[in-house]
């Protein structure tokens, strides 16, 4: 990969017995996650009141926590994503009270302050960097429902970006080193990547060669490409399926929704049918909180929570739209695939 792997203590501490939660934890068996024996879907939203590029922790607050997952039960949900938070918080409460609710977290290790620079990722890839995600990871493995960690967000988004491509990789590798060398629950590690037509294929393969340790566990990208009123075929959703069956790894997405037009989410009723199924395992809406950017289902005002006509579509077509009742039609195989031809980063 070209990188030195540094496997550092924690820089917190957290109690070294495994923490009783109600949910059963998910692994990875092909290209599809499981929940014990029965497939698992990520039915899911994005959750980060107050913005993801503030460092304001949304389950470290088990008031603010408690009342969203409310929300979360009565759209359906089983999965929330969080994008940044406070390793030096205590998040038991709020971490049982999911799993109480049946609900997992897909974690973004990386905050603000601690991630890999894209420009420049050489110097921002560190012992300093690598003990604070470390110890965000030594945190949350001790939750049964953390379904993953993601390495990285978008760190990748144009041609030259893609010089960061083996820190990525590498800071995937160190994190499932890591949970190796201590001892703890093998968490799903992957990347979330940006929906850019010319690297998606190249990056999930990448992602996806090379040695067992430097492998991922899962790929995932942010995708706002179906704009309703759209079909599966105007989209490209079609295509995107052709172009990754086949691929051994479960693929989710990280985001999605698109907000050109009124939103009405039929999006939802493709990704959970079994055209799609054999290659996706759901995904997650972006986003839970209006920040700005009208993609929020809710407005939050002090403690008061009010939902709107975007919160009513989603929940409509999750009700509406089942999981399918076998096993999706998932690549029970699964496997590495070769490392895509290396191109110049600058087209």
């Amino acid at each position: 990969l070209g990188t030195q792997s540094v496997l550092a203590a924690p820089s917190s501490t957290t109690t070294a017995a495994k923490r009783a939660t109600s949910v059963t934890p998910i692994t990875v068996k092909g290209n599809a996650f499981f929940q014990g024996d029965k497939r698992f879907y990520i039915r899911g939203v994005d959750y980060q009141p107050g913005g993801s590029s503030k460092l304001v922790d949304p389950i470290a607050n088990p008031d603010t926590c408690t009342r969203d997952i409310k929300k979360f039960k009565d759209l359906g949900l089983n999965t929330i994503r969080v994008y940044s938070v406070d390793n030096s918080a205590n998040h038991d409460e709020c971490m049982k009270a999911l799993a109480d609710a049946g609900i997992y977290l897909v974690l973004d290790v990386n905050t603000p302050k601690y991630s890999l620079n894209r420009a420049d990722p050489a110097p921002s890839y560190n012992d300093v960097y690598l003990q604070y995600i470390f110890a965000t990871v030594d945190m949350f493995a001790r939750y049964d429902n953390t379904l993953a960690f993601f390495s990285g967000n978008e760190v990748i988004n144009d041609g030259p970006s893609s010089n960061a491509a083996p820190y990525i990789k590498a800071v995937t590798r160190d994190i499932r080193s890591y949970l190796s060398s201590q001892k703890l629950r093998k968490v799903p590690v992957g990347y979330s990547a940006a929906d850019v037509d010319t690297n998606r294929l190249e990056m999930a393969e990448y992602m996806n060669c090379g040695t067992d340790d430097e492998r991922s566990d899962f790929f995932a990208f942010n995708d706002y490409s179906w704009c309703d009123p759209s079909s599966y075929q105007i989209s490209g959703w079609d295509q995107k399926v052709k172009n990754f069956t086949g691929y051994g790894l479960p693929l989710f997405l990280s985001e999605y929704g698109c907000n050109t037009n009124t939103r009405a989410f039929e999006e939802v009723s493709a990704l959970y049918d079994t055209k799609m199924t054999g290659v996706y395992s759901g995904g997650l809406v972006y986003e839970y909180s209006e920040e700005g950017s009208k993609y929020g289902l809710v407005e939050i005002n002090g403690n008061s929570v009010t939902t709107n006509k975007d919160y009513d579509a989603l929940k409509t077509a999750l009700n509406k739209t089942p999981n399918p009742s076998a096993d999706g039609n998932y690549n029970k195989t699964g496997g590495s695939n070769p490392c895509p031809k290396k191109n110049s980063p600058n087209w």
